[in-house]
């Protein structure tokens, strides 16, 4: 493996080292690829968190069109039909695809699947491994078969700050290490860079996943879609750890219930119950906070006295805290979880922006709609890669570009980005908070700090929030709460979005002056 970067120069680079990245990066064997990664692989990755698994029809009662189905149930309206259907379809040879690289899934003492049921799903069609470490088990072998395939240069402790763009093309990535500035001349490079939930204070990411792809896109002048559907999971740990521990909603699937501080079962009476899709979960646990109550994932009766075998990494934490989920309720709250929307992609991954590919949580391919399936998301990042690389693969490298000098923007920092997002874009949202949203956010993305990137990627989260004036998924107006009859995705640049701040200030200024 060479680690001389004149060697480098016009190989695809790949940013981002989760389970989409290194996927993509498999997927290119035997081509030559470089994979940025700014921390060691799995570090800061969403993917080695993921409890849940990944979602496929290989079960004797399921099918990839009933699998389909549950994706545009929960997709509410948005979900391109098209594109969801293809991948879906695609997910069982996923499967087979992570088992010949060595993911140890769970089998039954027969050898067949272990599959598990979770929120919105018809069927039990939830492939685990080990319990509830699925993404490390994932993780584990991906990293190992990246490290071993001489055809994959991989860059840790490097990060993208910018791409090189001339007339709406890449030719090349700006990069820091702590050596100093690199650039890498190239014509075709793919963001996998993960999500956003590091720009908000309660969240089940890693906190060095705060949007650096979307704003990498975004100053590139791409073309960025559905941002306003954020996705807060509904039962996350409430505690003080930071990322927030997942209690994943398989525990649910497994019969446990939701319950307040005088043990009712406040979402008895939802339809799908505590298995609503999750965007009508977190609200209702939200909403049941809001008026003063305490809310807990009680398991003590199922899987009762099985929850340390079934979900061992849950189990850990729980004893950390002092809590035996087979005899106490674990105390519960919604927290950023997952971003629908991203950088718009066809269904090869391309962006609108030549030489530009996205995969993972990082792209909006239309899979996920207004509100994702659970355990759809690892899924998606496994099949796209593939249709990505491939399509990385049909450009060649062409000639070498002249590559402008530019100057090295500082390392992003959310910290003055968080609270503002935090109180502004919520799981209930209206005018006025998201406009104070975008008023404290414009400053900081207009300027040239540490701040900027994630400010950008938080304002036109806003813009896009502001702009969609009904509920749908993941997106909830208090002061639209219906949902409009025709679905329509969003659609945002970065010089859109600062266009907008302007007329939106001031026309909920007015506003608020008619009103007093």
């Amino acid at each position: 493996m060479s680690t001389d970067i004149s060697d480098l120069a016009d190989s695809a680079v790949i940013i981002g080292g989760g389970a989409a990245g290194l996927m993509t990066a498999l997927e290119l064997v035997p081509r030559p690829v470089v994979l940025l990664s700014k921390s060691p692989l799995g570090a800061e990755a969403s993917s080695m968190w993921a409890q849940g698994g990944l979602a496929a029809a290989v079960g004797a009662d399921d099918s990839p069109a009933l699998h389909f189905a549950d994706t545009l149930a929960a997709g509410a309206g948005l979900c391109d039909e098209a594109a969801a259907s293809r991948i879906v379809h695609a997910a069982p040879d996923a499967v087979e695809r992570l088992e010949k690289l060595g993911v140890a899934f769970d089998r039954r003492a027969d050898g067949s699947w272990r599959l598990g049921l979770e929120a919105a799903h018809g069927r039990n069609r939830i492939v685990h491994a080990t319990g509830d470490g699925t993404g490390r088990e994932i993780m584990r072998a991906l990293i190992a078969a990246v490290r071993r395939t001489p055809s994959i240069t991989l860059l840790e402790g490097i990060e993208a700050r910018r791409l090189l763009v001339e007339d709406n093309a890449v030719n090349g990535v700006l990069a820091a290490s702590s050596d100093g500035a690199l650039t890498l001349a190239t014509n075709r490079v793919v963001i996998a860079t993960g999500g956003i939930g590091g720009l908000f204070a309660d969240s089940t990411n890693p906190g060095g996943c705060f949007g650096q792809g979307l704003a990498l896109a975004a100053h590139a002048g791409a073309r960025l879609s559905d941002l306003e559907f954020v996705q807060f999971h509904p039962t996350a740990f409430d505690g003080p750890s930071r990322p927030m521990p997942l209690l994943t909603e398989a525990i649910r699937g497994d019969g446990a219930d939701l319950i307040d501080e005088t043990g009712r079962r406040f979402m008895a009476d939802q339809a799908g119950a505590e298995l609503a899709p999750r965007d009508i979960v977190a609200r209702a646990v939200w909403r049941h906070r809001a008026d003063g109550h305490r809310t807990f994932l009680d398991a003590r009766r199922h899987p009762g006295a099985d929850f340390g075998q079934r979900y061992p990494v849950i189990s850990a934490f729980c004893k950390m805290a002092g809590i035996d989920p087979a005899n106490d309720p674990i105390p519960i709250r919604p927290a950023v979880h997952y971003h629908m929307g991203g950088i718009a992609v066809d269904g090869e991954g391309r962006s609108t922006v030549q030489g530009l590919w996205a995969c993972g949580e990082a792209a909006r391919t239309g899979l996920h709609g207004a509100n994702r399936l659970a355990s759809n998301s690892l899924m998606e990042a496994i099949v796209c890669a593939r249709w990505v690389a491939a399509s990385v693969d049909s450009v060649d490298a062409g000639p070498r570009a002249m590559l402008r000098d530019e100057a090295m923007p500082p390392a992003a920092d959310p910290l003055a980005v968080r609270p503002i997002l935090t109180q502004g874009l919520g799981v209930l949202r209206d005018r006025d908070g998201i406009a104070r949203t975008v008023r404290g956010l414009a400053p900081l993305a207009r300027g040239q700090g540490a701040t900027s990137d994630p400010a950008l990627v938080g304002l036109m989260i806003a813009v896009a929030a502001i702009k969609r004036e009904e509920s749908r998924g993941g997106h909830f107006r208090s002061d639209f709460p219906d949902t409009a009859a025709s679905a329509v995705p969003s659609s945002l640049t970065r010089t859109e979005a600062l266009a907008a701040v302007r007329d939106i200030v001031e026309t909920v200024l007015t506003a608020r002056s008619a009103r007093s």
